[in-house]
């Protein structure tokens, strides 16, 4: 028999548990399905992680906590309780995921936080106006983050190195949990769980390991920066994960420029004499409008909110 990939079982898995769905489920089926689960000794973890993956596919509102450090479920799962409140739009959602077996691409919006559960059986938490291609091979799992900014929680899978590229950067994991942001001059990369490699496309001499509670940054110029945070830093920085902005001593300009990625009506500081206040608080990031009332109370300086497209801080003069 023809030795099959782990790529090839994992797509059979997600097409066993989408057809499991569907109220016409036969007993032939299921008789099927037991004869392929008893065919390897690896098609019963694929089913698992293919069921654990449709459980966690309803994507959570931006303003909603988005359970992804949840402890992963032991046991086997009947099909009652992984479907049970299942729908349409699940089922649509998941056959989108089978196509990353052979490599796809996902998008968010301006505002849209979407958490994508990928074939390994590993979460990729997309924040707003980003961009990934994500290409499961047998030897390799390679991740592009062509714009903005995403969270990974890697399944472990040594055979497989999870590699994430970003412009020039590479950080590499094989089961851990880190973000990853394009920004000008390079990539910054958040880690949370376990550890990373991260080196420049180009200079895979100079490589560089970051553990959980420290941030680096790759720069184009391949130089490599790291630093320890306190976890509360990190908790703040990835506080878009359940849709929220925390901010702690930040200054109001960059505050506003932070609001700015979520929002399509821009918050704009108007009087740069305050751009530099501090300010402190957790918002929703789809409220600028409550933010700005909050910096009027704080500051004690007017807000302009008559603009559809804009909400004004402060007054030039003042």
């Amino acid at each position: 028999m023809t030795q099959r990939t782990a790529t090839d079982i994992d797509v059979d898995a997600a097409r066993y548990v989408a057809q499991m769905d569907r109220d016409d489920w036969s007993d032939e089926q299921e008789e099927g399905l037991q004869d392929w689960l008893a065919l390897d000794p690896r098609h019963p973890g694929a089913l698992l992680r293919a069921q654990a993956a449709w459980m966690s596919l309803d994507p959570p509102r931006p303003t909603e906590s988005i359970p992804l450090d949840a402890p992963k479920r032991s046991g086997w799962l009947s099909r009652r309780s992984v479907f049970a409140g299942g729908g349409a739009v699940l089922a649509a959602s998941f056959m989108g995921a089978l196509m990353l077996g052979g490599g796809t691409s996902y998008a968010t919006s301006v505002g849209e936080i979407r958490r994508v559960p990928l074939a390994d059986g590993s979460i990729a938490a997309i924040n707003t106006a980003s961009e990934i291609s994500v290409t499961l091979e047998d030897a390799a799992r390679r991740v592009s983050v062509e714009e903005g900014e995403v969270w990974f929680q890697v399944a472990k899978d040594k055979q497989r190195p999870f590699v994430v590229a970003a412009g020039r950067a590479r950080i590499r994991a094989v089961g851990t949990a880190f973000s990853v942001r394009r920004r000008v001059g390079g990539a910054e990369v958040l880690v949370t769980e376990g550890t990373v490699e991260v080196w420049a496309d180009g200079a895979e001499g100079h490589r560089v390991r970051i553990s959980a509670g420290s941030r680096g940054f790759i720069a184009d110029n391949a130089a490599i920066k790291q630093e320890s945070a306190e976890p509360s830093a990190i908790d703040r920085t990835l506080a878009w994960r359940s849709g929220k902005v925390d901010l702690s001593g930040d200054r109001l300009d960059s505050a506003v420029a932070e609001f700015n990625r979520y929002n399509e009506r821009k918050l704009v500081v108007a009087n740069p004499a305050i751009a530099g206040e501090r300010l402190d608080g957790v918002f929703r990031t789809d409220d600028p409008e409550g933010f700005a009332q909050a910096v009027h109370i704080t500051l004690g300086v007017p807000i302009d909110v008559s603009d559809s497209a804009h909400i004004r801080i402060g007054a030039l003069g003042r």
